[in-house]
């Protein structure tokens, strides 16, 4: 198994894109192996959460060093969080500890436990091309990339086009566009500018596109919407009963939830668009289940289990905003590594939609586990806030 680590480091937000969760990228660590990388949370654009005075705190059955750093919240940077540490939920601010939210690029850790589940079934190869399933897609500069390249963000596949944000005015946050009109758009964007892509498998740089893709393989293999799949596969056995797959016209979300801004405008209720790379809801209980059984071997074969964190024995690309300037960062199953100060390495996912920042990190043994979700105010990242949570929370 290959263990090769990023450093959480904040984004430079610029326009909602599919490479975080339909927007920009996640989080996380510095290499195990050669090198160091630099990983970046997904933050998507730079958001706002205004919201009704503050609940008192509810922190008391946290860990002393967790409770502390919740202690210090809400104020000028996050409005409200919620975390859920080893099976115990809480919150503070205007937010419950059994609160909705959207995930963000935490979808993708579905997707890709969705599509090793069809490798172990062999309805899907995980060296095949995957123009082989669907030609369609993919124009021919990209023939021989791989499923395996999608899954661990090798595909080089060119950057997302620019899809709704605050720029386009009132409304932005109820636009859409559908999977195949980002595909199209991007690949037309590439071949306009003349863009030659790189090697497949020579380099890894994050992208939500890669999600993309594979949600529509998944489509054309089985013949079923890849929404019933992950229902079938996952929410149900798994009993999820608060988290979902939306409609990119399902601007709702299921309450409890806490009431988010971006500029002054509630966005709340937005458009779920990014779909099978970003769009999903769920709750802190509902991630620790998943990711709970996705680390001990319940969702997937020992030989596809393996892959849930294996890292490609690549460099990161020049401007992957993840990775930068290290080795790759993000495994096959779809997560990324971190390395705690006390030198522990844990592994997870990061995501966002605007209003939320979230993520799940776990010791490899399960020892600890979180999950969180902040609502930011706009005023300064909360990078700082997102490390010292995980920080805290999985150190002995």
């Amino acid at each position: 198994m290959s263990e090769r680590l990023l450093s959480i480091a904040p984004e430079h937000p610029v326009r909602l894109r599919l490479t975080t969760t339909g927007l920009a990228v996640a989080a996380a660590v510095a290499a195990v192996t050669a090198g160091s990388a630099v990983a970046q949370p997904d933050l998507g654009v730079a958001h706002a959460t205004r919201a009704p005075a503050a609940a008192p705190q509810r922190t008391t059955a946290l860990n002393p060093a967790l409770r502390e750093v919740m202690g210090r919240m809400p104020d000028a940077v996050v409005a409200g969080a919620l975390v859920r540490r080893d099976g115990t939920g809480a919150a503070v601010g205007p937010v419950t500890a059994d609160a909705h939210f959207r995930i963000g690029s935490v979808t993708k850790t579905f997707t890709h436990t969705v599509v090793l589940q069809l490798v172990a079934e062999r309805r899907i190869a995980l060296d095949a091309a995957a123009r082989r399933y669907v030609p369609e897609l993919l124009p021919e500069a990209y023939d021989r990339v791989t499923v395996r390249q999608l899954l661990d963000h090798t595909s080089g596949l060119p950057a997302p086009a620019p899809t709704p944000g605050p720029e386009d005015g009132p409304g932005w946050q109820f636009g859409s566009v559908t999977p195949e009109e980002s595909l199209r758009e991007s690949f037309a964007a590439a071949a306009a500018a003349h863009r030659t892509p790189p090697e497949p498998g020579s380099e890894q740089q994050y992208n939500g596109l890669n999600s993309v893709v594979l949600a529509l393989l998944v489509e054309k293999v089985t013949g079923r919407s890849f929404t019933d799949e992950l229902e079938q596969r996952i929410i149900r056995p798994l009993h999820l009963r608060h988290t979902s797959l939306p409609a990119a016209d399902d601007l709702g979300i299921p309450s409890p939830h806490a009431t988010v801004y971006v500029a002054g405008h509630d966005v709340t209720e937005q458009s779920p668009y990014p779909w099978a790379e970003g769009g999903m809801i769920s709750t802190a209980a509902d991630l620790d289940r998943f990711f709970t059984a996705l680390f001990r071997g319940r969702l997937l074969p020992p030989a596809q289990q393996k892959l849930v964190f294996d890292v490609p024995p690549v460099k990161s690309a020049a401007d992957n905003k993840n990775c930068f300037g290290g080795p790759a960062c993000y495994s096959v199953g779809g997560l990324m590594g971190y390395r705690l100060e006390n030198q522990e390495v844990v592994w997870g996912k990061t995501g966002s939609r605007p209003g939320w920042d979230n993520g799940f990190f776990a010791t490899r043994d399960l020892r600890h586990r979180v999950a969180y979700s902040l609502n930011s105010t706009g005023a300064a990242s909360p990078l700082p806030y997102i490390r010292q949570v995980v920080g805290a929370a999985l150190a002995d």
